[in-house]
């Protein structure tokens, strides 16, 4: 039966090659000892030998650092109840499990309490590094993590042992919200190390803010419609029951009160689901041009009903990444309200463009226009964008009314009329719908000749650029 202490069933114990060892150095020595009896002359040169060879034995034969020492000082498998398993210690393993953790972890190391620069990531896994675009360890932490409350925690647990949890809102278009949970580390080579995990907590102030924007938002803009729909009611029951012309111009009055209120909550249910996911970036694809052509088409009749033509001009195969049903709201809206702010004979201008840069898909459309961008994605060089293009014949937008386009319930004053029905959100689903698909929004107007709004979206294929801006309209 092999020794329990050794790692092969074949090796040799350590007791047995002590005993052959010994043995060995044993008999040299005798045998000196021995010659240095019979020659008296050579005897202290013989016994000093007999001595080095004794002390080379011992030396040679003594035990080792036992198996399971030596087993926890290289990494490999370590004999555990006849199974083998990786050693704690292996860098494969922990890697792999820091890597594939869905939460951003960062270990920060620090020097003194005040060398700020000191403080550096030393390890990042994935989720970190592209949350934070981090190339390499080293990174120092202040350029990766400039929340004032963040910093103030890693020094708290660098310095002070303290564990904290804080909030931490990540900046960019599109708003993340964080719960930065913060923990110290034991010092490794007199280097102070924290641990600092980042938790996405966006869809759950996101359903919270939208929980409360409902309510506010609903019961303001439902106050009126209800309070008018109460006092038909009343007035019907009263003096004019039996009034025929009275009851049908009351009930058309409530018609289309009720269809009012119903567009409005329809909206409001259509801006809230898209403003929760909003931070998800869309991952299906669709034509562009064949987009537009379809919104045309649903149109018509509106069109028709007001005498305004349709103008498209638009190139063939011209592909983004997006969702269809929400670019297909994005240029619905567009074109509904260019279509209602067009006099009758008008003529409304759409326009598909692609492979611009981003300085092209935000520059001047509108010659002499005053012109301001709503919403700006994050420059990457390499993101060519497809915009579409409207134009409208209509009296067009002072200057101080293009900032609030984009707000829930914003109507320019003079342009509220009851043969243009709305809910004041359409801009606003626009925006988010664009904020969500990483791309951008800007109008440009002039008061008497008409507006453009352009909305623009990265391409799924990006062509190579094109010389020269686009025409203006």
């Amino acid at each position: 039966m092999p020794d329990a202490n050794s790692s092969s069933p074949i090796a040799p114990t350590a007791s047995s090659r002590l005993w052959t060892a010994g043995a060995s150095g044993g008999l040299a020595a005798a045998v000196l000892l021995g010659v240095a009896a019979v020659n008296p002359d050579q005897a202290p040169w013989l016994v000093t030998g007999a001595v080095v060879v004794a002390l080379a034995t011992w030396l040679v034969s003594r035990p080792g650092p036992t198996p399971v020492a030596s087993s926890l000082a290289a990494p490999g498998p370590v004999a555990l109840t006849g199974a083998a398993v990786p050693v704690m210690g292996a860098p494969s393993l922990l890697e792999a499990a820091v890597e594939a953790l869905i939460d951003p972890l960062l270990v920060v190391s620090g020097g003194e309490p005040d060398d700020i620069a000191g403080r550096r990531v030393v390890m990042a896994n994935r989720a970190a590094r592209d949350l934070l675009r981090l190339s390499r360890e080293g990174a120092l932490l202040v350029s990766v993590l400039r929340d004032p409350t963040v910093l103030e925690a890693v020094d708290e647990a660098l310095f002070g042992g303290v564990a904290r949890s804080v909030a931490w809102a990540a900046a960019g278009t599109q708003a993340r919200h964080w719960q930065a949970q913060v923990r110290p580390l034991p010092a490794i080579d007199d280097r102070r190390l924290a641990l600092v995990v980042l938790r996405d907590e966006t869809d759950v102030r996101r359903m919270e803010l939208m929980r409360v924007d409902f309510l506010a938002n609903a019961s303001h803009e439902l106050r009126t419609p209800l309070a008018s729909l109460a006092g038909f009611i009343e007035t019907l029951k009263g003096h004019a029951r039996d009034d025929p012309k009275a009851r049908d111009r009351f009930l058309d009055i409530m018609g289309a009160q009720a269809e009012r209120m119903s567009r409005l909550v329809a909206d409001l249910l259509s801006l809230s689901r898209i403003e929760l996911n909003e931070h998800i970036p869309p991952s299906g694809r669709l034509d562009l041009t064949r987009a537009v052509a379809d919104v045309v088409d649903a149109l018509s009749v509106l069109t028709h009903e007001r005498g305004v033509r349709v103008a498209v001009s638009a190139q063939d195969g011209v592909r983004i990444r997006g969702e269809r049903d929400e670019i297909l709201q994005v240029v619905q809206n567009l074109m509904d309200n260019a279509v209602k702010y067009s006099p009758r004979e008008g003529v409304v201008t759409v326009e598909v463009h692609s492979g611009l840069t981003l300085e092209k898909a935000m520059g001047a459309w509108f010659e002499g226009a005053s012109r301001l961008p709503l919403l700006t994605p994050d420059r990457d060089e390499a993101v060519r964008y497809a915009a579409v293009v409207v134009r409208d014949a209509g009296p067009g937008l002072a200057r101080e009314h293009l900032p609030r386009l984009t707000e829930r319930f914003y109507r320019v004053e003079g342009q509220k009329s009851g043969d243009r029905p709305g809910t004041g959100l359409g801009l606003a689903i626009v925006k988010h719908i664009v904020n969500r698909h990483r791309g951008g929004l800007s109008v440009e107007s002039v008061p008497g000749q008409g507006a453009v709004f352009t909305a623009f979206f990265p391409m799924a294929e990006a062509p190579p650029p094109r010389t020269g801006m686009g025409p203006a309209l």
